[in-house]
């Protein structure tokens, strides 16, 4: 980091970075269906579809009309089976903790962060089940600030998310460390803001200036 420009914010992306689906998106699927009727759903292939389904998306707007395409391109041809009351009750169900996993690095690193002064906050392309799941999980109180895409209409990587998180920081963007898991959306995003940035990718060797393989690294990488 720049001596001149001294870190004293981070930003966050939450989905890949604070958590993840658990046991997987595809599991979740499948226990929802089951209990409307839907039995047998393949977890390994609903999250195969997903996947595929989620990287040709294009445009995504986060609204639950967008996630349910989604939902009917991963259960493929067993679509048709699904009743129309199991689309609400899978989009609330990743409201509820239970499904989600912290990552063990998380809490940590933002309780090292916290007591030296550093501001913490949330970039996130997330519709409005964001702000109760983080509340749900506890970790909302962490922050200082939280950027949704859903309610700001820009998403990343769109510098407009970035430049307002730099209003509710009361900080210039060349003072806040962004990470996230996402290449082009956190870090080509957050540097064509004008952010510091580097990618976390757990259990791969650390790149240094590029990527972080724990976000326990984050201190020291603010030299704290």
């Amino acid at each position: 980091m720049k001596p001149d420009s001294p870190i004293t914010a981070v930003s966050l992306d939450v989905g890949g970075t604070l958590i993840e689906p658990r046991p997987s998106v595809g599991h979740v699927y499948a226990e929802v269906a089951a209990r409307h009727g839907v039995r047998a759903a393949d977890p390994a292939a609903l999250n195969r579809r997903f996947r595929e389904a989620w990287r040709n998306k294009g445009d995504f707007d986060f609204s639950q009309a967008a996630w349910f395409v989604l939902v009917r391109q991963a259960f493929a041809e067993r679509a048709g089976e699904l009743p129309e009351e199991f689309f609400p009750a899978v989009y609330q169900r990743f409201t509820e903790p239970d499904v989600w996993h912290v990552f063990a690095d998380v809490i940590p690193t933002l309780d090292a962060l916290a007591t030296q002064g550093v501001k913490l906050a949330i970039v996130s392309n997330w519709d409005e089940r964001l702000r109760p799941l983080l509340a749900n999980l506890r970790l909302h109180s962490f922050f200082e600030a939280i950027v949704v895409s859903c309610e700001v209409k820009f998403a990343k990587p769109s510098p407009v998310i970035f430049e307002l998180l730099e209003r509710r920081l009361g900080l210039p963007l060349g003072r806040v460390l962004h990470v996230g898991d996402s290449p082009a959306e956190d870090v080509a995003g957050a540097r064509g803001a004008g952010l510091h940035a580097r990618l976390i990718r757990r259990g791969a060797p650390a790149i240094a200036g590029e990527q972080l393989a724990s976000l326990l690294e984050i201190p020291a990488l603010l030299g704290l």
